[in-house]
This record gives C-alpha cells, sequence and structure tokens, in this order.
C-alpha cells in the first residue's frame, strides 16, 4: 500500500510538471518573444499564462463542485428513480416531513451550541497554554483530537458513553464513574434530548483543538504596548484578557466561529456512526444518507442536500468576506 501511494504521488506530480512544461512551450511557440511582434505576442502571452495554471482546478471545481449541484437541483424535480417527473413534490413533501422538522430542530441545536463551545474552549485554551511553561505541550495533546477522523472519535466516545445493566462491571468511563459514586448506569446515548449534546461533545472535544491554535496565533499578534498600558492603568488579568485582548481578535474569533458552524451543518460521521439518527438525534446530513442509500429516493435525498447547501453558502461568503478584511 505504501509503495502504491508513493508511486500515485510521484505519477501526479511529475504529471502536473509535464503539463506545466509542456503548455508553457506550447504558448511561448505560438507567440515566440522575438521577431516583429514581440510586443504584442508577449502581452498575449501574459495575458494566457495564468490560465494554464488555473485552467485545471477550475475544470475539477465544475466537474466535481458546480455539475453535482445543478445535477442535484434537476433530480429534486423527479421521483425516486430520477426519471419520473413530479414537479415540487419532493419539496412540499419536506414542508410536511416530521422527520425533516426533526432534523432541522438539532441541526440548529448543533449551529448554537458546538461553535460556541469550541470557540470559547478553544479561546481559553489558547490564552492558558501560552502563560505556561509547558505550552506547547499542552497545546499538542489540546490539537491532537483533530488528527482522529470523525469514525475514529465517534468509536472512542462510544466506549465512554457505554452502558452495561446494572449490577455488571462497567466499561463506559462515564458510567464507572457514576457507579464509583453509588448512582445507577445510564444509556446516554438514548436519552431523548440530551443525547444530542452528548453527540456535540465529541466535535466540540475535536474542534477545540483547531479554535486554539488559530485563536493563539490572533493573540500573540496583539500589540505589546496596548496590555503593557492596560497594566499601568492598574487592568487585571482578566479585565486585560476581556476587555482589551478580545476585541482585538473579535475578527478571528468570528472567522473561527462561521468556519466551525459550516462544518456542523454538514455534521454526518458522528450521528452515523453514534446513533444512525435514532433517539431523536436525526441530522440533515444523515437523513440525506438514508434517502439515498436506504430508501434508494434519489429526488428527495437531493432536495434535501439543496436545503444543506443553501444554509451553507450564505455563511461561505460572509467567512470568506471576513477573512479578506483580516489579511487587509
Amino acid at each position: 500500500m505504501l509503495l502504491r501511494a508513493v508511486l500515485v504521488m510521484v505519477l501526479g506530480v511529475t504529471a502536473c510538471v509535464g503539463y506545466f512544461w509542456s503548455s508553457n512551450k506550447l504558448l511561448d511557440t505560438i507567440y515566440p518573444a522575438s521577431g516583429e511582434n514581440i510586443s504584442a505576442n508577449l502581452n498575449k502571452a501574459n495575458a494566457i499564462r495564468p490560465w494554464l495554471f488555473l485552467g485545471p482546478s477550475l475544470i475539477v471545481l465544475g466537474v466535481y463542485l458546480v455539475y453535482p449541484v445543478i445535477n442535484s437541483a434537476i433530480i429534486s424535480f423527479y421521483g425516486p428513480n430520477s426519471q419520473n417527473w413530479v414537479g415540487t413534490y419532493n419539496y412540499e413533501w419536506l414542508a410536511r416531513d416530521a422527520s425533516f422538522r426533526e432534523s432541522m430542530r438539532n441541526n440548529i441545536l448543533w449551529l448554537i451550541v458546538v461553535p460556541a463551545a469550541s470557540t470559547f474552549f478553544g479561546l481559553i485554551a489558547a490564552a492558558l497554554t501560552d502563560r505556561i511553561s509547558w505550552g506547547n505541550i499542552a497545546k499538542s495533546l489540546i490539537f491532537m483530537p483533530m488528527a482522529i477522523s470523525f469514525v475514529g472519535a465517534s468509536v472512542i466516545w462510544k466506549f465512554i458513553y457505554d452502558y452495561r445493566p446494572e449490577g455488571t462491571e462497567q466499561i463506559g468511563l462515564l458510567n464507572a464513574i457514576v457507579t464509583a459514586f453509588g448512582g445507577a448506569p445510564q444509556a446516554w446515548i438514548t436519552i431523548p434530548f440530551w443525547n444530542n449534546f452528548f453527540l456535540m461533545a465529541v466535535l466540540t472535544w475535536i474542534q477545540t483543538g483547531f479554535a486554539m491554535v488559530i485563536l493563539s496565533a490572533a493573540l500573540r499578534g496583539i500589540p505589546e504596548e496596548t496590555i503593557e498600558a492596560a497594566v499601568i492603568d492598574g487592568a487585571s488579568p482578566f479585565q486585560i484578557f476581556y476587555k482589551i485582548k478580545v476585541p482585538q481578535i473579535w475578527g478571528t474569533i468570528a472567522v473561527v466561529w462561521t468556519t466551525i458552524t459550516i462544518l456542523v451543518l454538514k455534521v454526518f460521521d458522528i450521528v452515523l456512526a453514534m446513533t444512525n439518527g435514532q433517539w431523536g438525534t436525526q441530522v440533515l446530513a444523515n437523513y440525506m444518507f438514508d434517502w439515498m442509500f436506504r430508501g434508494l429516493d434519489f429526488g428527495r435525498a437531493s432536495t434535501i442536500a439543496l436545503v444543506i447547501m443553501i444554509m451553507v453558502v450564505p455563511i461561505m461568503i460572509w467567512n470568506i468576506r471576513e477573512a479578506r478584511k483580516e489579511r487587509q
């Protein structure tokens, strides 16, 4: 497997180098930097050359991003087999469907809790780890969950929430703690409403490291003069953090918040691996998956996919604008 991966990488890099070399060579042949029209040739070549680099990326984006969106929009007006035209029936069904409303409620709950919790814990971790001698080690430990896949993290947390009948040995960490203090074990991920928060803890655990790294860099970019002035004025550490540091990195906090929000709107792996949408934990992406691969109704699945896209796009546009403002 390793040899095959290395071979694919070598072939890919070689193909890219070959493409750029040959395309530039062809362009220089068509518009040579010599002769009577040298100025006009150079202008034309310089105008075309950037598109030689952008062209492959634009083609890939068109095939794997633009085309699926257009195709999904078309399929949403068809029935299960994508052959019978049903008009707006799938959208009417979606407006009446109780499971869709449950998915929307849960997605909104995820949107409220996970970005806020991840950003808050990431900000606290960034501020605290910069003040201790072993801060880099602490940052590595907090960031480590980012290296784990969502499914892998879900398996880890399923062991934490594992439930065994009362009177038997509990292998789940949470129930082991509860029973150690004389409580009764609980099937945590089957408890309605609260089980959503137990699932959210997994994504918060993963994304806190991401928020910490970005916000730590932002905190280090704050001018020392403002902090020194606040210290001279007698401000407490909390006042310096809350009234001096946070306002200066508010743009970065907003970008981190919205980046995690986009991820939350597409949350799928954690719900699928832990509950498969049972016990009131259904979310939009998992509901789309159910109709696509279990219900085999491409029309309804595409309709749900479009709803997710419509929710993601405005946040993504706002995020890009804020990121550009930060760079400026």
